[in-house]
């Protein structure tokens, strides 16, 4: 992981933070294009959209696959505060971006916010690797620890 892909890290954290502010669970998304410019942004918008599906890396998976070919998102990153599920990570494959970077881990983020029938713990590497086109994943950025965990300190009672 380079400074790059940090300060790209950082930003979707900042979305993350967002989405904590308008009252949404506190993950987000980028999308970077191969001239590492952010193209899009999406937010958590579970509770205010009242729709259960509405992940960050799903929400931007939609606005993306709106917006752009499969053959420009082949070449495309999405940046994440927190690793997909299995459920963005299928959003992904689908929407054929090939290259993943996630700050904090999902098994991280359940150490912190404890066990829920709610949750799915699935690595997006095992979503990906079912999958017959090759997706890069980096993660976690052990160097964004502590800034990947604050923005759901006291979110989730912890």
């Amino acid at each position: 992981m380079n400074s790059i892909d940090l300060e790209h890290l950082r930003t979707s954290i900042q979305v993350a933070q967002r989405a904590r502010e308008h009252g949404n669970h506190p993950f987000g998304a980028i999308l970077v294009d191969k001239n590492n410019q952010v193209v899009l942004e999406a937010e958590n918008s579970v509770v205010t959209g009242k729709d259960c599906t509405a992940h960050a890396e799903t929400n931007l998976m939609r606005l993306a696959t709106q917006h752009f070919s499969a053959e420009e998102l082949e070449s495309c990153t999405l940046y994440t505060s927190t690793e997909p599920c299995a459920m963005c990570a299928g959003a992904i494959h689908w929407g054929n971006v090939r290259r993943v970077v996630f700050a904090l881990s999902e098994a991280a983020l359940y150490d912190l916010i404890g066990p829920s029938p709610e949750h799915l713990l699935l690595p997006c590497r095992e979503v990906f690797a079912r999958s017959q086109r090759t997706v890069d994943v980096e993660g976690p950025a052990l160097e964004l620890d502590v800034e990947a965990r604050e923005v759901h300190i006291g979110f989730w009672s912890i």
